[in-house]
């Protein structure tokens, strides 16, 4: 099961976003939140609270039934894209102007699951395939 969330308008730019997001792509939850932790980057708070979100999204799917840290939940896909940009203009000398850009970016995160929800927590391989054989 997959769960999504996004973070849309974030007051910087994609390219310092992107830096952060390929730390933690294909890892675990729990590594990528130990990551983002310790990473000294404005944007690995962002994505920090994205991916709590993202968690919450994927037990509210469950109906509640499962919990995250039983199906060993994994970074599927993480994507920056380039959002609006603020166009201002700075005084330059001899009357001239010069453009800055404010940017902003969005950011994507889907989870998915490793350990199927059907199973149950202490349940083999091997006790799964022998009850599936006897039926």
């Amino acid at each position: 099961m997959e769960a999504i969330a996004k973070l849309r308008n974030v007051p910087m730019s994609a390219r310092k976003m992107r830096m952060v997001a390929n730390l933690i792509r294909c890892n675990d939850a729990d590594q990528a939140l130990n990551t983002l932790k310790y990473t000294k980057r404005e944007a690995a708070t962002w994505i920090e609270k994205l991916l709590y979100s993202a968690i919450a999204n994927w037990e509210y799917k469950t109906d509640g039934e499962a919990e995250a840290d039983d199906h060993d939940l994994y970074i599927k896909r993480i994507w920056v894209d380039e959002g609006a940009m603020l166009k201002r203009f700075r005084p330059a000398p001899h009357g001239r102007a010069h453009r800055i850009r404010k940017r902003t970016c969005h950011v994507t995160i889907v989870l998915e699951n490793r350990i199927p929800l059907g199973t149950e927590e202490g349940a083999t391989e091997e006790e799964e395939v022998a009850v599936t054989n006897e039926d």
